[in-house]
């Protein structure tokens, strides 16, 4: 409670780093926000031409399926890569400034919550013309929450620990690229039907293989997601949160001397 009475009393900086995320991230681009519909439909007019030909046999509607898929990655991806280093960007005001420290990881994840917001429109365009819309879009804001919050644990606890560890970037980095082949995004999971146990039971285990069924229900399938599935990945969330303020308050008293 004392970290969000901070956080709510510093609100304006709050608001006013959520802006300059937004804004520095296209700084001197003529398009503008409009990368923000862009950068996700390249990469999927991509992966849309070069797999069904290595997959052999895709899913009807691949093109909406893929969307539905790389959209929340990247939001994931992009909040990550800037979250990591938000702190040491940032070094010039921790030094000299006092202020709730968790307002830069959390600036990160909210604007590229933003970001994601906008960028669901091309989900919503292209789902009207192809697969339709159903009334189980009132859940995409609840999955939308949960992935936010998984995806703000990782950050205030990897954001901290790299001001220590230098190498947790690059590690993490890695470790992001080797999920992403491992998630159901430009596949069905299907396809690991008759896989090893321990390889299935790794990709169950990955919560970004239920956040991503779960918009493909809501927007492809029209059905309401397994309730397995929700209950799994919302104690994920808590716990990643729990465990990130956790290690991030730890650690936030040496930022000062360390960045």
């Amino acid at each position: 409670m004392k970290l969000l009475n901070e956080i709510y009393a510093y609100r304006e900086l709050l608001k006013t780093n959520i802006r300059k995320e937004l804004r520095g991230k296209y700084k001197g681009s003529v398009l503008g926000v409009l990368w923000s519909f862009f950068n996700p439909l390249l990469q999927v007019l991509v992966y849309a031409i070069v797999f069904p030909y290595l997959l052999g046999n895709t899913v009807d509607n691949y093109l909406i399926y893929l969307i539905i898929g790389i959209i929340p990655w990247t939001f994931f991806t992009t909040s990550m890569n800037q979250g990591m280093m938000c702190i040491r960007a940032n070094a010039g005001i921790v030094k000299k400034v006092y202020f709730p420290r968790e307002i830069l990881p959390i600036s990160v994840v909210l604007a590229g919550l933003s970001n994601f917001a906008i960028s669901s429109l091309i989900i919503l365009v292209f789902c009207l013309f192809s697969v339709g819309l159903s009334w189980h879009l009132i859940l995409f804001p609840v999955i939308m929450i949960l992935q936010t919050l998984i995806t703000l644990g990782l950050v205030l606890a990897l954001s901290a620990i790299n001001i220590y560890v230098k190498d947790v970037e690059y590690i993490v980095i890695f470790i992001i690229n080797m999920l992403f082949y491992g998630t159901p995004i430009l596949y069905e999971k299907s396809i690991f039907d008759n896989a090893p146990v321990i390889l299935k039971q790794l990709i169950d285990l990955n919560p970004f293989s239920h956040l991503i069924q779960m918009y493909r229900d809501v927007f492809f399938y029209h059905q309401i997601p397994e309730m397995g599935s929700l209950i799994y990945v919302s104690v994920i969330a808590v716990i990643l949160v729990a465990l990130g303020t956790m290690i991030f308050n730890k650690l936030k008293i040496g930022f000062a001397e360390e960045v």
